[in-house]
C-alpha cells in the first residue's frame, strides 16, 4: 500500500513493486509531457482490481483516456506479458515463487448446460456413453491409487513417478 499524505490505497503498488515495475515501462521519446507513469500503471490496476468502467476512474489517475489508452497500447505491444516475465523470472531466482499447484480431482462439476441433453433436458445417444474402468485397467489402477492415496492423507497429487 502507498501512502499519499495519510491516506492508505489498497489498490495501489508500493514502493518495491514499482521499484521491479519502472524499468519495464517503455518511455516517450518525443511529445507531450506524459501524466506520471506511476499515476497510469495505479489506475489501470485499481481498474482491473475493481471492475469498474474505464469512465468511473477515479480522477487521482489521471484522464480516464489516457489509463485506458496506454492500457490498450501495453496490452497490445505486449509489455505487460513481458513485464510479468520478467518479474516472474526475478522472483523465481530469489526463490520467493512456489509453483507447486494441487489439484483435487475426486469431483469435477460441470455446469446443466455442459451436458450434451439437448433441448428440455432430453437425452442423447451421447451421454448415455460410459467409461468402462474394468476394460481399461491402467486408467482404473490409476484412478484407484489416486483415490487412496488421497484418502491415506498425501498432499501430492498426482504422485511423482514410481
Amino acid at each position: 500500500m502507498v501512502d499519499h499524505g495519510g491516506v492508505i490505497r489498497r489498490h495501489e503498488l508500493t514502493d518495491q513493486e514499482w521499484k521491479l515495475l519502472a524499468p519495464l515501462i517503455p518511455r516517450a521519446a518525443t511529445g507531450q509531457p506524459r501524466v506520471s507513469d506511476r499515476q497510469v500503471i495505479n489506475g489501470m490496476a485499481y481498474k482491473v482490481r475493481t471492475g469498474i468502467s474505464w469512465r468511473d476512474l477515479p480522477e487521482r489517475y489521471g484522464p480516464w483516456q489516457t489509463v485506458s489508452t496506454r492500457f490498450r497500447r501495453y496490452a497490445l505491444d505486449g509489455v505487460c506479458t513481458r513485464a510479468l516475465q520478467q518479474i516472474q523470472a526475478h522472483t523465481d531466482a530469489a526463490g520467493d515463487i512456489d509453483w507447486l499447484v494441487q489439484i483435487d480431482c475426486i469431483i469435477v462439476r460441470a455446469h446443466q448446460h455442459a451436458a450434451a441433453t439437448g433441448r428440455k433436458g432430453g437425452s442423447t445417444s451421447r451421454t448415455k456413453r460410459r467409461l468402462n474402468l474394468a476394460n481399461r485397467p491402467a486408467i482404473r489402477d490409476m484412478a484407484w491409487s489416486n483415490i487412496s492415496r488421497q484418502r491415506a492423507g498425501s498432499t501430492l497429487w498426482p504422485a511423482a513417478a514410481q
